[in-house]
């Protein structure tokens, strides 16, 4: 699986197994997902690692490239929150001083992520705005940790 842009190939087989899997759902949450997917694709210096905990989540976590450096390791992470699979929603979260939220969307919280305060955006529906503006968020993410690890 050359060019993956999962941690491992176990990681990226459970994933795709996963995406195979779930069914389109009238929502569009998959679909978002699968935007969300394809925005972490597209940067450098990104692996995704996927955890799965049915009944409970499947985590998106993508993860800077960290050899040899310090710093955070996580950008971003995507949870489907799977606690009823026909009515799954997304829980997208980042650490709160790594992104901006002009329109102020997303929920503190504090110590939330790895121990420190994260900001966090629930989707429960496929809005065009909010996907977009998550979008944006992703791009500032990537690009703060980028910052923060030199």
């Amino acid at each position: 699986m050359e060019n993956s842009i999962f941690a491992s190939q176990k990681e990226e087989i459970e994933a795709s197994r996963f995406l195979k899997e779930w069914p389109r759902d009238e929502k569009g949450i998959k679909d978002a997902f699968v935007r969300f997917l394809d925005v972490f694709s597209q940067k450098e210096d990104i692996a995704l690692s996927f955890v799965s905990r049915p009944g409970v989540s499947y985590s998106l976590r993508a993860m800077r490239d960290r050899a040899g450096k310090k710093g955070r390791p996580l950008c971003a992470m995507v949870d489907i929150i799977d606690d009823n699979p026909q009515e799954r929603w997304l829980s997208v979260c980042f650490y709160a001083d790594t992104i901006s939220d002009p329109a102020e969307e997303g929920d503190l919280i504090p110590a939330g992520l790895l121990g420190e305060d994260g900001l966090c955006f629930d989707v429960f529906e496929h809005k065009e705005s909010i996907i977009s503006y998550l979008e944006k968020r992703i791009d500032e993410a990537c690009a703060s940790q980028v910052r923060h690890a030199d």
